[in-house]
């Protein structure tokens, strides 16, 4: 992936060796994470349980209320950091603003850009504590993007998912939830796991999932087309890394069976499915999870 030359975002916070914040919030509530599956992994479904549970609730996770024992966020170096990573990180930030602010005028409605949040071990959100082992997720309540670095670390020694453009895929689906939130569907979407059953709230959540999947593509396609970013196996990274955090592959790899109705991310065929087609159709029109099977 092509993207060393390119502007970096400023709305970059960089906490990264501060080590606090903890204390606060306690547990996560109203993230949206493509790590947050792995974030219990192998306890929570050794044991059965929903991993939506264990973080909250699948009625909250779209931002139900915020967090008890809230305390202030703590603050970091804004603007785009020095280090590679950190770079790389604030240039495909810029790129999903440059790619999303002309759709949303496109479509007569302002882009409010969103944060990204850049930490090591645990800070805090508005949406409770974040921690590494949740993975990277997305909080509505201060529309802030959470990103422990390591974590593209993780993707590749521990789910043999290594590339940049994998490493870009998971940002741009963080990103993707927020133009979900931009659009009102998140706290629809909340409302309505209010009033159903856990299996049924559990749809609700892979729906969401899909559609940031295919916002990831949308935002490939528009990327490509203006700045040519892709390089050979790129694409392939990206489908790769989807297909690594499906729910079915992840429980088949820590329990030996799948669960289909405590699935809150979709399979690995949905996950790859989705994201090829934002990434073929650069038409966010296309990414409505809602209509239809999955």
């Amino acid at each position: 992936m092509k993207w060393e030359d390119f502007r970096r975002s400023d709305n970059v916070e960089d906490r990264r060796g501060q080590g606090g914040g903890f204390g606060g919030g306690g547990m996560r509530r109203g993230g949206l994470g493509i790590g947050g599956i792995i974030v219990v992994g192998l306890i929570a479904w050794a044991t059965g349980i929903n991993p939506a549970l264990l973080m909250g609730g699948a009625e909250i996770l779209f931002g139900g209320g915020s967090p008890t024992q809230q305390t202030s966020t703590p603050t970091g170096q804004q603007g785009a950091p020095s280090d590679q990573l950190g770079k790389f990180a604030a240039t495909v930030l810029a790129q999903t603003e440059d790619v999303w602010t002309p759709i949303f005028k496109q479509m007569g409605r302002n882009y409010d850009k969103p944060g990204m949040v850049l930490f090591s071990g645990y800070t805090r959100s508005a949406c409770g504590s974040a921690q590494s082992a949740m993975g990277p997720f997305y909080c509505p309540l201060d529309q802030k993007v959470y990103l422990d670095l390591s974590f593209f670390q993780e993707m590749k020694q521990r789910f043999n998912a290594p590339g940049d453009f994998a490493a870009a895929y998971v940002i741009a689906h963080e990103v993707g939830h927020h133009v979900e939130n931009q659009m009102g569907l998140l706290p629809k979407v909340q409302e309505r796991q209010r009033q159903v059953s856990k299996a049924e709230a559990n749809e609700l959540s892979v729906r969401v999932e899909l559609m940031a999947d295919c916002l990831a593509g949308v935002w490939a396609n528009h990327a490509n087309t203006q700045w040519k970013i892709l390089e050979a196996g790129d694409v392939e990274e990206a489908l790769n890394a989807a297909s690594a955090i499906g729910d079915d592959r992840l429980q088949k790899q820590s329990q030996g069976y799948v669960v289909p109705d405590s699935f809150t991310h979709g399979t690995s065929a949905q996950r790859t499915q989705w994201f090829t087609r934002g990434l073929k159709s650069g038409d966010m029109n296309q990414c409505n999870s809602f209509q239809g099977a999955i």
